[in-house]
């Protein structure tokens, strides 16, 4: 039987380990408002048409059961 002793992380994961180790781990981003990838205006311009109700277009919706099929039927 093994006995683990406390270390810096909560959960199955140990800092203690070298697999668990990231050679390019990057800091997480602080709360400024800015998160690397996420394309604020993007999002606030999605959620402005989504409570207006014109996100969702016949043409929308025909060329996401279009990419669907394919992705079925391939």
């Amino acid at each position: 039987m093994q006995s683990h002793g406390p270390c810096t992380l909560r959960g199955p994961f140990t800092q203690h380990r070298e697999w668990w180790q990231r050679p390019n781990h990057q800091p997480r981003a602080k709360k400024s408002g800015v998160v690397p990838g996420i394309r604020f205006a993007l999002v606030q311009r999605i959620r402005r048409e989504i409570a207006a109700g014109t996100y969702d277009t016949p043409e929308k919706l025909a060329l996401a059961l279009d990419a669907m099929m394919r992705r079925v039927l391939d």
